[in-house]
């Protein structure tokens, strides 16, 4: 982080934050977050990641996330886009997600006004429940953007290497070359990433309905951020962009609506052991209705309690 760089400085107007937290490298905030993105110094960050509502119906407790219309949802996600645009830096790069059904619409929308750096498929398993009736969706889109292709933008390609398997298990001679050498034991991935979805028993997991590995976003913040970098999440969610990037050493601020998910980033990210007298200790619902699941662990201090039919 730069010194004496002050991340509240970033947000000009602090009418539209309900409540808001800091330490020096974290700056998180309840509110909406267009309304608060409004007020956003221009090309103060450089790496966002946007997971927003997927206008699929997904309960998060105090809303769904249903709009009236599929055009009504595209309209909202361009709102939203278009401030993060402005405020990333020239030199910056935003990646973005929502359901597979509309990103062809924001893919159209980006292509034309800005930059499309990628087109990334994220491949996870099957939980085991699937559709009788049609092929089920097993993944999710994620779109890298940047301002334009005359752009230059951070692509940490050596930070994100994975094993290429034709060197590093079947040990093969690439006699192409002068003299033969063995190929390559590392390899740059491709634009289809495989990554578990985050389960129960994971430690990361956290209440929250659509919540993302930090395997991926560790990826994300490697490739395309430096030690010290701003990194941007307008909905933050269960907060894990920034614990990740707070553990890669760069500064991260989130904007999250949900009360209950503000809470998970004051604790996760240790900026606060209570909030309106309430201890902040973490505890974990299994998001499913099968009442044979229906249990949760409490996080306070190692110990964790079984605590059944809460």
């Amino acid at each position: 982080m730069k010194k004496n760089m002050n991340l509240q400085n970033i947000v000009e107007n602090n009418n539209n934050i309900l409540e808001k937290a800091n330490s020096p490298k974290t700056f998180i905030m309840l509110g909406d977050s267009i309304q608060i993105l409004k007020f956003i110094k221009n090309k103060s960050v450089n790496l966002i990641f946007a997971d927003p509502p997927y206008n699929i119906g997904k309960d998060f407790g105090n809303n769904k996330d249903k709009w009236n219309s599929i055009s009504e949802y595209i309209e909202w996600c361009k709102n939203w886009i278009n401030e993060c645009m402005r405020i990333l830096k020239d030199d910056g790069t935003m990646y973005f997600m929502t359901a597979t059904q509309f990103m062809s619409y924001l893919d159209v929308f980006v292509s034309e006004k800005y930059n499309v750096l990628s087109r990334i498929i994220w491949s996870y398993d099957s939980s085991g429940v699937q559709s009788k009736k049609m092929f089920g969706s097993l993944y999710e889109p994620i779109l890298m953007i940047n301002k334009s292709n005359k752009n230059q933008y951070t692509f940490n390609s050596k930070d994100i290497l994975i094993e290429a398997k034709t060197g590093a298990k079947r040990g093969l001679i690439d006699y192409r070359k002068n003299p033969p050498q063995p190929y390559n034991t590392q390899k740059l991935p491709g634009n289809v990433w495989e990554f578990s979805r985050v389960r129960f028993k994971m430690d990361e997991y956290e209440n929250h309905p659509t919540q993302k590995p930090e395997k991926l976003l560790e990826r994300i913040i490697k490739v395309s951020s430096n030690k010290g970098d701003v990194v941007l999440d307008p909905f933050a969610g269960s907060f894990t962009t920034i614990a990740v990037a707070n553990k890669l050493d760069r500064c991260g601020i989130g904007i999250e609506l949900n009360p209950e998910y503000y809470k998970i980033g004051l604790r996760r990210l240790n900026l606060a052991k209570e909030f309106n007298g309430e201890i902040l200790c973490k505890i974990k619902l299994r998001k499913t209705k099968n009442k044979s699941k229906y249990s949760c662990l409490i996080d306070n201090q190692g110990i964790l309690p079984l605590c059944e039919n809460l």
